[in-house]
């Protein structure tokens, strides 16, 4: 069973790894329903999705029918105007066949201009916060991706107090002594304000070879089955602070809920760079051209 912890301030003890929707993008109702068993072997009782996640959300439906009780449910708008972002929230409601989400986040807010308009004056903010007020949410969260996305995640708490944040993390993308520092700087601060941190791409191995035609559920390359693997899930989780979410290659859901499972050791930063040179591991972002998805 998945260890659990409670979820910032929300007093939900959620299981330390998230189940993705975005895995869910292109799924079918066949290939979905298999993972709901998987979930509940391992006690994943916090699932997160997004309206943007394809067909994603409804594919929970059925699950949520019989299981919405036993779940944190989280979902995300890119919505940046307040009608829009309000729509986005009761189509996502409409389409899981529930009354109401446990965190709605604004999602991937990076870019200055839309950081202002979510922020300001009749922007997805307001729209989001009438919406808890209405009881269709309980908490609201903001994710992003990229370098950038620590210190914007920090300034968007100065603006508003925000229930948790989303980012990349992952031993190969923190060798990055700015980001790094960026990323320290925002836990010190979500420590203090009891702000939930979730970790996205902890399993990333790199973004897809040019010349690579196969199957892919995710953008970017996954690490395989392996030590590899198991060292990228136990590296976020040795840090108490972070929630995990699972990789959006499906394949992978049993072997990262296997590994978050195993009382081990964590790696060591000796362990981890051998990794990064086996496994041809790189960095996602690097605030340049790899800077977008």
């Amino acid at each position: 069973m998945i260890e659990r912890a409670e979820f910032g301030r929300t007093g939900h003890q959620s299981s330390r790894v998230i189940f993705g929707g975005a895995g869910l993008f292109t799924a079918t109702q066949e290939d979905a329903d298999p993972l709901l068993d998987v979930l509940l072997e391992f006690g994943v009782n916090h699932w997160d999705t997004a309206a943007g996640y394809g067909v994603a959300e409804d594919l929970m439906k059925p699950w949520l029918a019989t299981h919405r009780d036993d779940v944190f449910l989280a979902t995300k708008t890119g919505d940046w105007e307040g009608d829009a972002a309000r729509a986005s929230l009761e189509r996502s409601l409409d389409r899981m066949g529930v009354d109401h989400v446990d965190l709605i986040q604004l999602h991937n807010l990076v870019e200055e201009d839309d950081w202002q308009t979510a922020h300001g004056p009749g922007g997805a903010l307001d729209a989001l916060v009438q919406a808890r007020d209405e009881g269709l949410t309980r908490y609201i969260g903001v994710t992003g991706h990229g370098v950038r996305i620590a210190a914007m995640h920090a300034r968007s708490l100065e603006r508003f107090d925000y229930d948790s944040v989303l980012l990349p993390y992952n031993f190969v993308q923190l060798e990055d002594a700015h980001y790094r520092a960026d990323v320290e700087h925002l836990l010190t601060v979500c420590a203090e304000r009891r702000v939930a941190v979730q970790a996205i791409k902890a399993v990333a191995r790199r973004r897809w070879p040019d010349d690579y035609d196969g199957p892919r559920r995710s953008w970017y390359e996954p690490l395989p089955e392996g030590d590899e693997l198991e060292h990228a899930v136990r590296f976020v989780l040795d840090r108490e602070q972070l929630f995990l979410i699972a990789s959006s290659e499906t394949s992978l859901l049993r072997a990262i809920l296997t590994a978050a499972s195993t009382h081990a050791e964590p790696p060591t930063a000796d362990e981890l760079r051998a990794d990064i040179a086996e496994a041809g591991m790189q960095a996602l972002f690097d605030g340049d051209e790899l800077e977008r998805i």
